[in-house]
């Protein structure tokens, strides 16, 4: 975000399920391996994740996924996920190569992940709350 507070539309955004520990881990993952500080973050249930859902016509009540928004479009699920870590450069991009699978496959796979992620890793009480140097890069701080 910018110092009027407004969201660089140049820059990639991934909404997160903020009570999602797996989904926690993500966002730690993708904030430790970005060289460039290129990315912007927003729980799906915060004031401004619900806004840019509305703006890509979603809704959070319908979501179980991270969602990723690079140059104006918007990606769900497995393609989501696969687009973050080509954005992350090397090592990481190679596994784009795994979007040569039918979306159809990999969704499947990756909805029996979302289906299971709180039994699974477990579920915050509150939405994740970056740390101070971190606050410029979530949308809800």
């Amino acid at each position: 975000m910018d110092s009027a507070g407004e969201i660089d539309p140049n820059r990639p955004i991934v909404l997160f399920d903020g009570v999602c520990n797996l989904c926690n881990f993500f966002v730690n993952f993708i904030i430790d391996h970005d060289r460039k500080n290129q990315f912007l973050f927003g729980s799906l249930q915060s004031k401004e994740g619900k806004r840019i859902l509305h703006k890509y016509s979603h809704h959070t009540d319908q979501l179980k996924t991270v969602v990723f928004i690079d140059e104006g479009v918007m990606y769900m699920r497995s393609t989501a996920a696969l687009r973050v870590l080509k954005k992350l450069g090397m090592p990481w991009s190679m596994f784009f190569a795994l979007i040569i699978i039918p979306r159809g496959f990999r969704d499947r796979i990756y909805d029996w992940i979302s289906t299971n992620r709180y039994r699974w890793f477990g579920k915050r009480d509150a939405c994740r709350v970056p740390t101070p140097e971190l606050q410029q890069r979530f949308l809800d701080s």
